[in-house]
């Protein structure tokens, strides 16, 4: 996996700027303030680093950046399991707005700056000028050890979760005992006042109509008796009308062949008000049942009425009230299984306390490769009989990150008591500290690219010589990108990039351009500080080219 492209547009003094990249060490240098560590910042910005509208170029609507990788294999699950395309390059886009939102595409697929960060990391390993502080905090300082150990703390972090979880589930528990008595009576008494109506969900709405109208029977029953007499009456009766009307008429259809409808019409009506007769007279008939059952209704009525005027709720919310309580005792009496919660509790103690001793096995076993490592790259970065170790103590008590403290102790020189690394008083042995660590720790990372911002600050002369080959040895094995201010690194690279700073139409502007050949000696020569065009510093550059492919297992220990 390679950086094989990266493109900007209207990205802080970056008008339009596209740079190829190649495998092995690179080297980044120009004048101080043309730009070299803004090309870092905008590989940060597109592998989802936080944007704001400051890296938009002035008079711009917005910055537009673009990542080209090659040789992306080891990252086809993560793209399967994210719903990216598998296309080949793999393009990383993000996109700044002038009022400061973002966008972000993976392989043209949009995505989040989560989505962008999870895989960027995967890419490209960054180490930057000031990686010494964090090695002041605890947290990346036992992240750095778990990743030289290959170790996966995640899992030790979510036993912990779950362990947490039980243990405050079986503790809330136990003070629910104290008063869980008096709360489960008082659950079960309302309960059972409430089972013997045992109340419907729908009940009361139908209860209440059907007692509304069992009420009204008298009224009902004076209406059902007058229908009934006006449709029955012997000579005045409807029934009685309309079958004189149906016989006056059909008694002249074979004289007027219209009278036949007419005919069948009144048919209909007197066949409809003998049904309507028919069931007048059977709700005639259900008088006594009626009564008998409104007496019922009436009693049911009342016993709604009074539990809800008990509870001091609506007769609607009757059911709802008794589901609640239901409820309620439910998870009273689960919470008061202490001895089911306990086992949980014990379980779940038990896995954090596999997951924990695992992990520290892991990080006993990496720490002395880790401290012998540094400790050799410590002699050849000016720290000659310098020693780095990684200790572990015991936490006192277990936590998420596992059962120890992991702290990094340094002594500067032979003799000198290894003392903890914030206290190391020198800024510069901290800076010597953090490559050394940077340039072991990368070795075994699984990231193709390995970008270094300026980290050999503070370093010069034959160390800076050594920096520049541990880069070209690195670059054996990864893509190496170094920005550097020193002649010594720069001579190392397998390839050199100059970033210079132009005056155009719009303001200040940023250009790369490859150094080869004379042009790189003269890149080289204005590091060392000589005077432009100086045979002397031009003759000094070429020296250090030549010195640069000289295998550093050839030269004497710094």
């Amino acid at each position: 996996m390679a950086l094989r492209r990266i493109a900007l547009r209207d990205f802080v003094i970056v008008e339009a700027l596209e740079i190829d990249f190649a495998t092995g060490f690179t080297a980044l240098t120009g004048e101080t303030g043309a730009g070299k560590s803004i090309l870092v910042d905008a590989l940060q910005l597109v592998m989802g680093a936080r944007a704001d509208a400051s890296v938009v170029r002035a008079s711009a609507s917005r910055a537009d950046l673009v990542a080209e990788f090659d040789q992306w294999d080891s990252v086809r699950d993560w793209l399967a399991d994210g719903g990216f395309e598998f296309e080949e390059p793999l393009l990383l886009r993000r996109t700044i707005e002038a009022n400061g939102k973002s966008r972000g595409w993976i392989n043209g697929t949009p995505a989040t700056a989560t989505q962008l960060r999870a895989l960027g990391s995967r890419l490209v390993d960054i180490h930057g000028q000031h990686a010494w502080q964090n090695l002041m905090t605890p947290g990346s300082v036992r992240r750095l050890l778990d990743a030289y150990a290959e170790a996966d703390a995640s899992s030790v972090l979510a036993a912990w979760n779950q362990w947490r979880d039980a243990a405050r589930g079986l503790e809330a528990a136990r003070q629910v005992q104290v008063s869980a008595g008096e709360e489960r009576d008082r659950l079960q008494w309302q309960i059972s006042e409430l089972a013997v109506l045992s109340p419907g969900d729908a009940e009361w709405d139908e209860l209440n109509a059907q007692h509304t109208r069992l009420g009204h029977a008298q009224a009902l029953m004076d209406a059902a008796q007058t229908a009934a007499a006006l449709l029955d009456a012997d000579d005045a009766g409807a029934r009685h009308a309309l079958t004189q009307a149906r016989e006056a008429v059909g008694g002249q259809e074979h004289l007027e062949p219209r009278f036949r409808s007419i005919t069948s019409l009144l048919s209909d009506g007197l066949a409809q008000t003998e049904e309507a007769l028919h069931e007048l007279h059977a709700y005639l008939r259900r008088d006594a049942l009626d009564a008998e059952q409104l007496q019922q209704l009436d009693a049911r009525v009342s016993l709604w009425i009074g539990l809800a005027r008990r509870f001091k709720r609506s007769p609607a919310e009757l059911p709802l009230l008794l589901a609640g309580w239901k409820t309620s005792l439910s998870e009273l009496e689960a919470s008061s299984d202490l001895q089911t919660l306990e086992r949980a509790e014990r379980a779940a103690h038990s896995r954090y306390a596999s997951a924990a001793e695992t992990l520290t096995r892991q990080r006993q076993k990496a720490s002395k490769p880790l401290s012998n490592a540094v400790t050799e790259l410590l002699q050849t970065l000016g720290m000659a009989g310098g020693t780095f170790a990684v200790q572990l103590a015991n936490a006192g008590q277990p936590g998420p990150q596992g059962m120890e403290d992991v702290e990094f102790l340094v002594a500067g020189h032979t003799g000198q008591e290894l003392r903890p690394i914030g206290k190391v008083a020198s800024g510069g042995e901290l800076s010597r500290v953090a490559l050394a660590i940077a340039v072991t720790t990368s070795a075994i990372g699984s990231a193709g690219t390995l970008i270094f911002d300026e980290v050999d600050a503070g370093v010069g002369g034959v160390v800076a010589h050594t920096v520049g080959h541990l880069m070209q040895r690195l670059g054996a094995a990864h893509q190496v990108l170094a920005v550097t201010h020193l002649a010594q690194v720069a001579a190392c690279a397998d390839h050199h990039l100059v970033v210079t700073k132009k005056r155009g139409r719009l303001g200040s502007a940023s250009g790369v351009s490859i150094a080869t050949g004379a042009g790189r000696t003269t890149e080289i020569a204005r590091m060392l500080g000589g005077a432009e065009g100086s045979i002397t510093s031009l003759a000094h550059a070429q020296e250090m080219l030549d010195l640069a492919n000289t295998d550093i297992g050839e030269r004497p220990p710094a």
